[in-house]
């Protein structure tokens, strides 16, 4: 009889956590929604309020601004007062800033709607990572997380055609009044189906039995801020992500129709291949890492040369190269992007399991940094050496060079990192 409860037990408790897998993962989602969504928006923007490059760009950037601010606060809420909360109150946030987005009538009220979205999407990413810290064994992180973000690459891709078509039917204000009404859902269902952590009788021997205090997390802060690994993986995701990110969400739209010469349809294509190359990696370096090397830094290295090796050979092909190249170029440079999700498991595995909300946060901080950073100083790089043909071939020449320069130093010093010895237990 005990046994046939215990089997009924483990039954529920499996399903319990995948459902909440589920409905986080849905909420990271919506975030990558949002991240991405003013790019199809952006001529009726320019039709409905006249805004101008600078005021379009600092539009978008203003979300990734306040997404990188919310990291440090978002990791101590996370693990003194629990995902659960955490995640409900500021995704209400969220939702409060896509209605006053959709009533936007000037460039300032856009970015206050964006700046809004962005503190409450700043935290999808990193409880969704936190409750799989809590409800699944170690040995599953790596590659959990790398499905939760292939997953939520789904989130940019909704923001392409799909709100394309949206919009054409309801108008910008509308689509996102109603996309607002979506996410509020979401999150009423997040906050009474998710736990915290599952019963006393299933908490794993790894797993602490209370939360530490603001306090006790401020301190083991100080540590984790003192050692070099942190800053390496800092700084590799800053540059890493930061350089993806604005390539696929801005840059490489010019580059294509521009340079190459492709069709905006074409290059849409092309630029939706980035996002299929990520999905496609993301389990697959999480399992290369899990399962075949056993090892974070093989892995995320030989993605960081990949990516410069990418941009290396778009410096020294020529302006119009063809669909297909370019098809394969752009496709492999997300799939080589992709290792950079193993960052979080790499740092998680350096600080006490109680903690780990903290460090993965801190480490997201610089991810969603680095987008605001390369974002606009791309940009600001490219027309301060070529005034007159900023959207050239030469400019764009001298952006791939400095980001590939930027990839292969940071690939090196990735190798000083040390693999954790954490992760090395696990799979003993």
């Amino acid at each position: 009889m005990n046994n046939n409860n215990n089997t009924l037990f483990d039954i529920i408790k499996s399903s319990r956590r995948w459902l909440i897998l589920i409905i986080a993962g849905i909420l990271f989602v919506l975030s990558q929604f949002y991240r991405s969504s003013v790019a199809v928006i952006t001529p009726n923007l320019i039709q409905d309020l006249s805004l101008d490059a600078w005021e379009l760009s600092t539009v978008s950037a203003s979300f990734f601004y306040a997404f990188a601010l919310m990291q440090i606060p978002v990791g101590l809420f996370l693990d003194s007062i629990g995902p659960r909360i955490t995640m409900t109150l500021l995704t209400l946030v969220a939702v409060a800033g896509a209605l006053i987005f959709s009533m936007g009538e000037s460039y300032y009220s856009l970015t206050i709607g964006r700046v809004f979205l962005g503190i409450g999407m700043a935290c999808n990413f990193m409880g969704t990572l936190k409750l799989i810290t809590i409800w699944f064994h170690p040995k599953q992180f790596a590659t959990l997380s790398a499905i939760i973000l292939s997953a939520g690459t789904a989130g940019n891709i909704a923001a392409a055609t799909p709100l394309a078509l949206m919009v054409q039917t309801l108008g910008w204000r509308n689509s996102f009044v109603t996309m607002s009404g979506v996410t509020f859902f979401i999150v009423i269902l997040f906050f009474f189906l998710v736990n915290d952590r599952p019963g006393n009788q299933i908490i794993s021997e790894n797993q602490g039995a209370s939360r530490p205090k603001v306090r006790d997390t401020l301190q083991r802060a100080k540590i984790l801020f003192s050692q070099r690994d942190f800053w390496i993986i800092s700084f590799s995701t800053f540059c890493r992500y930061g350089i993806f990110a604005s390539v696929q969400a801005l840059w490489a739209g010019p580059y294509l129709i521009q340079v190459a010469g492709l069709s905006p349809v074409t290059a849409g294509n092309i630029i939706l291949l980035m996002s299929i190359g990520m999905i496609i990696g993301s389990p697959v370096t999480g399992h290369l890492s899990d399962i075949v090397f056993t090892s974070r830094k093989k892995v995320i290295t030989f993605g960081l040369f990949g990516m410069s090796v990418i941009l290396g050979i778009l410096v020294f092909l020529p302006g119009e190269s063809g669909k297909v190249t370019l098809s394969v170029l752009f496709f492999c440079f997300g799939l080589f992007s992709s290792s950079g999700q193993l960052m979080y498991a790499h740092i998680k595995e350096q600080v006490p399991h109680e903690n780990a909300g903290m460090a993965m946060t801190a480490i997201n901080f610089f991810t969603m940094g680095g987008v605001a950073v390369f974002l606009q100083g791309i940009g600001f790089l490219m027309k301060f050496l070529y005034p007159g043909t900023s959207l050239g071939f030469s400019a764009f020449k001298s952006a791939f060079i400095f980001c590939g320069i930027c990839l292969a130093v940071i690939c090196v010093c990735y190798t000083f990192t040390t693999e954790t010895l954490a992760m090395k237990k696990d799979y003993r």
